[in-house]
C-alpha cells in the first residue's frame, strides 16, 4: 500500500499554506530553496535553514567554515556584519527569485 502525503495543511486549500521566509533576508523564498547549515556539516553542524540561492552564495563568499562554526553561526550575528548588512539592504525590494553573480571576498 502507497503511504499517503500528511502535511499539517489540506493541499487544496493553499490559503493557509505557512509562508516559508530566507532565514538571511527574511524575504519570501522563491521557486528555488537551498539549505543553509549555521554551523558548517564538516563542523559537526545538523540544523538546517531555508536560504534563497544568492544569500546561500553570498554567505559563503564572505565567510569561511571556521569562521561560521565560531562567530556567524546565527542570522543575527551574519547580519551584524558589513557586508552581509549592505547585501541584504540591497537585496529586500528584489523578487524572490531575482539572481545575481557573487564574488567571492574571503
Amino acid at each position: 500500500m502507497a503511504r499517503k502525503n500528511r502535511d499539517f495543511y489540506d493541499s487544496d486549500d493553499e490559503s493557509i499554506a505557512p509562508e516559508v521566509t530566507c532565514w538571511l533576508c527574511s524575504r519570501p523564498m522563491g521557486e528555488v530553496t537551498e539549505w543553509h547549515h549555521p554551523v558548517p556539516k564538516s563542523r559537526g553542524g545538523k540544523e538546517r535553514q531555508p536560504v534563497h540561492p544568492i544569500c546561500h552564495r553570498t554567505i559563503h563568499a564572505n565567510f569561511t567554515n571556521s569562521d561560521l562554526e565560531k562567530r556567524f553561526a546565527t542570522a543575527d550575528a551574519l547580519l551584524a556584519h558589513e557586508e552581509i548588512g549592505r547585501f541584504v539592504a540591497w537585496i529586500a525590494n528584489k523578487p524572490s527569485d531575482f539572481n545575481a553573480p557573487t564574488k567571492d571576498r574571503r
